[in-house]
């Protein structure tokens, strides 16, 4: 197949192409600002979709600024709006003039729930109200309007993908020098994946042709954010007891802090029942593999 990915130099974007290019796909990378240089796996790289000469049988959506990349201001909100709900605008005009490909699996995340406490979270579950709920749900919306001109259409609403990028990284340094510790108490619950996961989750969806809809991508095993620092720590064998207050993270992180308060108990419960597989479904073993490959190094 003929694959566009948008986003390609980002986090899961970087780890997803060779893996479809392993599979026998041709992939074309839509790359709209920096890391061209960087792209494995990718036969082609465009700046508009108007270079793309061919037609392409599947799009895999993963355009958009990281969400934790800065306080949400008025621009800062500006920018995860557009770099998301109207990229995929963009993209939906450009299909809308010429064949449209068969799939479009687009990403979405976690964030599309809201704060659900300690309850189950599956992909039927309420949407929140806050702003990354809106978020999601605007940008799922404006996916969907592919099915219109005759594409499948496949969302990926992903947990915290951990590897050699985002929140891992970030989190090693201080966990490293025995400072680490739950965040807000550790009640809430953390909707954690490994990279591998993700990035076969993706090319699941664009290789089956009866999946559509919403999929919640993330481990079968979901942990409180307790459980989280304690295992890490016991990994990297340092103490992970340090507690950064709720209060502390409002004032630093402002709206932002959602983020890292709210408790999301996400079960992949379609993936489960329509067979997918997941290589790392336990925390303390995909964090062994990760930290003995090297992924999450600082």
């Amino acid at each position: 197949m003929r694959i566009l990915v948008t986003g390609a130099s980002g986090f899961i974007g970087r780890h997803l192409c060779p893996v479809l290019a392993g599979a026998n796909h041709e992939v074309i990378a839509w790359v709209q600002t920096s890391g061209r240089d960087r792209l494995e796996g990718v036969q082609e790289v465009v700046s508009t979709l108007d270079g793309i000469r061919d037609p392409v049988d599947a799009i895999v959506n993963l355009a958009g600024a990281s969400i934790a990349g800065g306080r949400w201001t008025v621009r800062r909100k500006a920018v995860l709006l557009d770099s998301r709900i109207g990229t995929t605008r963009r993209l939906l005009d450009w299909m809308a003039t010429v064949a449209p490909p068969r799939v479009l699996v687009s990403a979405s995340a976690v964030g599309w729930y809201g704060d659900h406490a300690d309850r189950c979270i599956t992909e039927e579950s309420a949407p929140g109200l806050d702003f990354a709920a809106g978020l999601c749900q605007r940008w799922e919306l404006v996916a969907q309007e592919a099915r219109a001109l005759g594409s499948r259409v496949a969302v990926v609403r992903t947990g915290v993908v951990l590897g050699d990028g985002g929140a891992l990284a970030s989190m090693l340094p201080a966990f490293r020098l025995g400072l680490g510790g739950p965040l807000a108490g550790g009640a809430q619950y953390f909707p954690w994946i490994h990279v591998d996961d993700i990035v076969e989750i993706y090319r699941w969806l664009v290789e089956r042709e009866q999946v559509e809809g919403p999929y919640n991508a993330a481990a079968p095993t979901p942990v409180s954010q307790a459980q989280l620092a304690r295992t890490l720590g016991e990994v990297l064998g340092r103490p992970a007891i340090m507690n950064v207050p709720a209060w502390t993270l409002k004032m630093l992180l402002g709206e932002m802090s959602e983020l890292l308060l709210t408790s999301s108990r996400m079960e992949p419960r379609r993936l489960m029942e329509e067979g997918f597989h997941f290589r790392h479904p336990e925390l303390r073993p995909a964090l062994e593999t990760l930290l003995k490959k090297g992924l999450a190094a600082a």
